[in-house]
């Protein structure tokens, strides 16, 4: 009984040792993150030529092996790239949806960290341990214009079974080449996700994909759900509350589905948002922090004495988030007034060469929107939403518009005022006033679903707030988070 004991108590003080050490390491990753990141990739729409000098300087060093292992259907290369004397084959892939670059970025982190000189020991008891094996970019295509889909207009998440892309053909051949014990399929997905019932946007999300329609666990799915949790830990530091956990369906079709099924134990990480962080740089810095130790956890085998029943613990995704929510303001129509809430989304629009983009803004939905949250909210009780008007004065150019003071016409009800000379290529203003052509007719406002929203907030016949392209300019203070209006003409 007392051997018993002693065994029980080396065991407990083993597992708190190894957790207190990965809890040190992910500390010091956070904290030193500047210390290795990838400066040439500091903006979401990043295309393949820009990791090819990276990749590059990568197969120069000797402790990495690159292959080319495929090419896309426009002939761009998919690299392989591994590193690591372990027995443990682990397999990380990232953007295979051209417009999810944030874990493309943060690999490329951790290639600077297993190429820098600190975190000696833990990079040994990784590299030993392990063969990290990084497919970075899946879908250069689709990375290249900034749309999910590849060319062939497929989603290669989908093509699992038919393999009738290239690159879904690449991923698959690879991961039969390794058998990884571990497979990290790495994705962005919407900002206005949340986590279950909070107003707190899911910043991370994960998922231990099902391999069958009855969603059983076994030894493959019960590891996935494990390193899960430990990463859901790590988050919880730095986003409190702020993971969510994705549908266990099963989509016969996908590859995080069938990867689980083949015998890897996948993982699947999703960045979400984060308030005004719209680069997503503070998210590939969580994603850079939580893998690189769950990798650590996985070298140690630490793992394995995590609780499987912690994974159902981790909050549902949901999808009730907007740009900017507004809460029991006052709508005359027809001589009536009604009280709505206004849910905005300030949808990006990609430029010509998908490199930058601006915001057109929608209302995407009015009436009841108790159960859902905003990023910005604003709780406009006796508010009355009025109409903007067009300035009185003509101005010649875009460029003289930057010179106007834009405030004092937003503050005297005006939200439009005439261009005389718009360029063609040019689709917005840097300024909160939308420009108009001198012929465009201003339609009359009419609140719902599918419009620009821009109008004025005014409470006992003084305005307090104007609404600009989904922006909320507050007209005492000036306070505003404001990006962009739009061209009309």
């Amino acid at each position: 009984m007392i051997l018993k004991f002693r065994i029980l108590l080396f065991a407990f003080l083993f597992v708190g040792i190894s957790y207190g050490q990965e809890n040190d390491i992910t500390t010091a990753l956070y904290e030193t993150y500047g210390d290795f990141k990838e400066h040439s990739l500091n903006k979401r729409r990043i295309k393949h030529h820009q990791l090819q000098p990276l990749i590059a300087k990568i197969k120069s060093n000797k402790k990495y092996t690159v292959r080319k292992v495929g090419t896309s259907i426009e002939g761009r290369d998919l690299s392989l790239i591994s590193i690591g004397s372990g027995e443990v084959d682990v397999f990380l892939w990232s953007q295979m949806h051209g417009n999810e670059p944030t874990a493309t970025q943060a690999i490329f982190d951790i290639f600077n960290f297993l190429n820098g000189d600190t975190f000696s020991e833990e990079k040994e008891a990784i590299l030993s341990n392990l063969k990290l094996h990084f497919l970075p970019m899946i879908n250069p295509d689709g990375a290249e214009v900034y749309q999910r889909r590849n060319t062939l207009g497929i989603d290669i998440n989908r093509d699992a079974l038919r393999l009738q892309s290239p690159e879904g053909q690449t991923l698959k051949k690879v991961r039969d080449s390794l058998n990884a014990a571990f497979g990290f399929n790495l994705h962005d997905q919407s900002t206005y996700y949340n986590a279950e019932q909070t107003e707190k946007p899911a910043t991370i999300s994960y998922l231990a994909p099902p391999f069958n329609y009855e969603k059983d666990i076994n030894e493959v799915r019960a590891n996935a759900m494990k390193v899960i949790v430990f990463m859901n830990s790590i988050i919880q530091k730095y986003a409190p509350g702020q993971v969510g956990r994705y549908s266990d369906d099963f989509e016969p079709r996908a590859f995080g589905d069938n990867i689980q099924k083949w015998g890897t134990s996948a993982i699947l990480i999703e960045s979400g948002g984060y308030t005004n962080d719209v680069e997503k740089q503070e998210i590939r810095k969580l994603n850079y922090v939580s893998i690189l130790s769950a990798i650590y956890t996985i070298a140690n085998g630490t793992y394995k004495n995590i609780a499987l029943e912690d994974y159902e613990k981790i909050p549902k995704n949901d999808r009730k988030l907007f740009d900017l929510k507004l809460t029991g303001v006052t709508y005359p129509l027809l001589d009536k007034d009604y009280i709505l809430d206004i849910g905005i989304h300030r949808l990006e629009v990609d430029n010509e060469n998908s490199t930058d983009f601006y915001y057109s803004s929608r209302v995407i939905d009015q009436g009841d929107l108790s159960t859902y949250y905003g990023y910005e909210t604003l709780e406009a009780s006796g508010y009355k939403i009025k109409a903007g008007t067009v300035a009185p004065t003509t101005i010649t150019s875009i460029k003289a518009l930057n010179k106007l003071n834009v405030f004092e016409l937003l503050k005297l009800g005006h939200t439009y005022i005439r261009v005389i000379d718009i360029p063609s290529d040019e689709n917005k203003t840097e300024v909160p006033i939308h420009a108009i052509s001198e012929n465009y007719k201003l339609p009359p406002l009419r609140i719902e679903v599918g419009i620009n929203p821009t109008f004025l907030l005014e409470k006992d016949g003084e305005l307090h707030y104007a609404i600009i392209n989904g922006f909320l300019i507050d007209l005492k203070t000036g306070r505003s988070n404001f990006k962009n209006a739009m061209i009309l003409r």
